[in-house]
């Protein structure tokens, strides 16, 4: 019996591609994913294919059910009226049930100069324009990486340990979300690598070989890595959807939008409760099960269960052999507890082939999928009632 009813996924990274193949697992839906490139992008190892260590792109047939449809294009405008979208190939699709998980990327910079001069590190392409960038400068120009976030961090010390000169400036501390403890691993194991790191340093503006700094120095540059700040796609915001102030589509916890009971959504462009989780794999894997889990049940004449993902913590690398992973507790807030060194390094790299090899396994028995929603986080629930006035006004707004 042919399908009738059309799940479609927007968005082909973690959060999407697990979507996806949960929904497979009723066979009463066609489920196609729109994405607008050919392959699966394991966003994580960008850091690694910069300097040419990590291809970084995989085939979609490695990663999805063999009965997923795959349409390679753009989503231009999502109509919740008609159910239908628009794709910038020119065709119209139409959908029964959405999962919006469009991703996230680098904000866009502020800093006269930035746009210009500097090297955003959230998409493939601009992880292979700055792999090109330092193929043309050679490997003696210094580097200066803007943002003290994971990416930052990873960045810096990846590309120290593969030689260059690299100054990492942030405008806080680095690693904020690490504990105190952690962050100063962190701080060690990056001076072991050479990487100059400037704290409060405040990037006023880029120029073509230089970074300014707030208070008067000037950083020779010769390549500039921005990873600062966090934006998404403006999709659901164009197409007249309720969003957050950053863009991302606001639903309940049920991942149900707030404008569609037939959109879902997942992954860093959600914002559940107004409450959205930080942009990880760790919670992107566990938010696509449950948005197609939320489908699902729609689907069966069920209600959707609300579900909170626990966070176990963050992994770093610094390299190809020093990690850290910080532990935190389910609700995402870190521990004084941590791994770091060789330790910390494999740990890393465990759990990030560990998220690749995950999704072969789950396109290949996709009735797995559902572990991912089988933890919560107890916590969440009175965060939000504390909260519950500054949701509401927000969704008012």
């Amino acid at each position: 019996m042919t399908p009738t009813t059309e799940a479609i996924v927007v968005g082909g990274g973690y959060a999407g591609v697990v979507a996806a193949n949960r929904l497979t697992t009723n066979p009463d839906l066609r489920v196609t994913l729109i994405n607008p490139r050919p392959t699966f992008v394991e966003r994580i190892r960008l850091h690694q294919h910069a300097i040419g260590a990590y291809d970084a792109a995989i085939s979609f047939t490695d990663v999805l059910a063999p009965t997923v449809r795959l349409t390679v294009s753009a989503v231009t405008r999502i109509d919740a009226t008609s159910r239908s979208l628009e794709l910038a190939n020119g065709d119209v699709v139409r959908y029964d049930y959405l999962v919006y998980a469009v991703g996230s990327h680098s904000a866009e910079p502020a800093v006269p100069g930035a746009t210009e001069h500097s090297y955003p590190l959230s998409t493939l392409e601009q992880a292979r324009a700055v792999h090109d960038r330092l193929h043309a400068t050679g490997p003696d120009a210094p580097v200066v990486v803007v943002g003290g976030g994971a990416t930052g961090i990873e960045t810096a010390a990846e590309l120290a340990e593969a030689g260059s000169s690299v100054t990492l400036a942030t405008g806080g501390e680095i690693g904020e979300y690490l504990h105190p403890r952690a962050r100063r691993e962190v701080r060690r194991q990056l001076d072991r690598l050479g990487v100059t790191l400037l704290e409060a340093a405040e990037v006023t503006a880029v120029g073509a070989h230089v970074v300014h700094l707030a208070d008067g120095r000037e950083l020779p540059s010769r390549t500039t890595v921005w990873t600062a700040g966090f934006g998404v796609p403006d999709l659901a915001a164009r197409s007249g959807l309720d969003t957050d102030a950053t863009g991302r589509l606001r639903t309940d916890e049920t991942l149900t939008s707030t404008t569609d009971d037939r959109i879902v959504a997942a992954g860093d462009a959600a914002a559940p409760s107004g409450l959205p989780y930080r942009m990880c794999c760790a919670a992107a894997l566990p938010l696509g099960a449950h948005a197609a889990g939320t489908v699902l049940a729609r689907v069966a004449g069920r209600r959707p269960k609300p579900f909170a993902v626990p966070v176990p913590g963050q992994c770093l690398s610094l390299g190809r052999r020093l990690g850290v992973f910080q532990l935190a507790r389910r609700d995402d807030t870190a521990t004084p507890v941590y791994i770091g060194g060789r330790a910390g390094g494999r740990v890393k790299e465990w759990v990030t082939a560990g998220n690749r090899a995950s999704l072969g396994v789950f396109s290949r028995r996709p009735g797995l999928i559902g572990a991912l929603t089988a933890v919560q986080d107890p916590r969440r629930t009175r965060r939000l009632a504390d909260g519950s006035v500054a949701i509401a006004a927000a969704r008012a707004d």
